[in-house]
């Protein structure tokens, strides 16, 4: 039996790296790597580069979304060459570093690091994107640091590392050939973690895929596969089963505005409000409230703006997009609350008493949404205006089977939703691994084995 190699280790005296292998040195970060500072002036390229924080650095060409703002002036620009790290000096702390393989140029407010002779680029890609010297960046940072969660998005004020004190950032230096060594195993064994994330995802989009056949079959054809269908004389709808009807939106809602109100008006506690944002949120699954969703205005907003309040079984709808495919988004009131519709929503009040889901679920279908999609006008925001709400057909099944529907989908759609969490879950615990794997050789906690190499 082989004897498990013991490396003997000392302590770095540097807390976040711990203890490293006796043969390592620390270094400050500017003795390993040079800033390269070369302007773009005169003009030596005009192939513009982005960093991305799950990515790294990529050509601006190739990129599909968040797109960054170029000026036309390339000269205002700097250079970075293949092998280089780039950083943004005010995205650093999430992330937003990356070792290029292309000539180009990038943001007078990156960084860009050429490596020493003694220094392997790869190596250092992965050492500063660290969790650990993440919090470094925090703490060297100056302005003021916010994550404000809300609306469906994440808002970031960002904290500027200056150069000087990044430099000083002290760092492991292992010989070189280990350096490669690392960087080498690391982008095998990450390889193979991205790609089983990538399998995840699939599978997620699968299932979401799955589940929107669902609902669309089930809403516009019913739970019984043998009952007799009949033309609905609407080109969206399709056939129908034979005692379903066919109505105007407005003959099933009655519609109205929510409250005039800016971010400003919320509050910590008071009214409980639900405004665009939090329709237009990933979280809102549309036929039920979370409370994670729930923002609040002071309750003197109830004096004047009872109107706006919404009941169980009403419906609120964003009244703009930033896409086509959000158009239709809405939320189902699913219990009795004190409730207001809030800035950017349509409320469509129920004519009558019975409080099913059926409609809310009819209202994700693209068959339903693509009356809209059809009617709205924009181009980078849509808007919906109560008038083009108004001017669309819902199918309407009677009442019972409504309530059938409605029931059938909560429990398949709960199904899904449960497989579609594990697979997150999943994820979650690839990427922590990933983590953890990075961290522990590039510091050398572990070393890469003779089998591994």
């Amino acid at each position: 039996m082989m004897e498990e190699r013991v490396r003997e280790m000392k302590d770095s005296g540097i807390p976040w790296i711990g203890e490293i292998p006796k043969d390592w040195e620390i270094k400050p970060l500017k003795y390993v790597l040079n800033r390269r500072n070369e302007k773009n002036n005169p003009i030596k390229s005009k192939e513009r580069l982005s960093l991305s924080i799950d990515i790294g650095i990529t050509k601006y060409e190739d990129k599909t979304t968040n797109l960054d703002r170029f000026k036309d002036d390339f000269e205002q620009y700097q250079l970075a060459y293949p092998n280089d790290i780039v950083l943004n000096s005010m995205n650093m702390i999430v992330g937003a570093v990356g070792k290029s393989n292309y000539f180009g140029c990038v943001s007078p407010v990156y960084y860009v690091m050429t490596p020493s002779k003694e220094s392997y680029p790869d190596y250092y890609g992965y050492l500063l994107n660290v969790p650990s010297i993440r919090k470094i960046y925090h703490k060297l940072g100056k302005g003021i640091y916010a994550i404000e969660r809300g609306e469906g998005r994440v808002n970031t004020c960002r904290l500027k590392v200056s150069f000087n004190d990044f430099g000083r950032i002290n760092i492991p230096f292992p010989p070189i050939q280990e350096q490669k060594t690392i960087a080498e195993f690391l982008d095998r064994k990450c390889s193979e973690i991205d790609e089983l994330v990538a399998l995840q995802d699939k599978m997620i989009e699968e299932l979401k895929a799955y589940k929107q056949s669902i609902i669309t079959e089930t809403v516009t054809k019913g739970l019984n596969p043998n009952l007799p269908l009949k033309n609905s004389g609407i080109e969206w709808i399709g056939e129908i089963p034979q005692h379903w009807d066919v109505k105007p939106f407005k003959a099933v809602y009655s519609l109205g505005k929510g409250l005039t109100i800016t971010k400003a008006d919320l509050v910590e506690n008071g009214i409980s409000v639900i405004s665009y944002g939090q329709i237009h949120s990933k979280s809102n699954s549309g036929t039920s409230i979370k409370d994670e969703l729930i923002r609040y205005v002071p309750s003197i907003f109830i004096e004047n703006n009872q109107n706006c309040l919404v009941n169980h079984g009403d419906v609120i709808f964003a009244d703009t997009s930033e896409d086509l495919e959000g158009c239709g988004n809405c939320i189902f009131i699913d219990r009795d609350m004190l409730l207001f519709a809030g800035y950017h929503t349509i409320i469509a009040f129920n004519k009558s008493n019975y409080k099913n889901k059926y409609f809310s679920y009819l209202f994700k279908t693209d068959s339903w949404r693509t009356q809209l999609r059809t009617l709205v006008n924009g181009v980078k925001l849509y808007s919906i205006p109560q008038k083009t709400l108004s001017s669309t057909y819902i199918i309407v099944p009677p009442l019972s089977e409504q309530q059938e529907i409605a029931d059938y989908l909560d429990n398949k759609c709960s199904e899904i939703d449960s497989l579609i969490e594990l697979k997150q879950q999943k994820i979650e615990e690839l990427k922590d691994y990933k983590k953890s794997i990075i961290y522990e050789y590039v510091t050398g906690k572990k070393q890469v084995e003779i089998n591994e190499i």
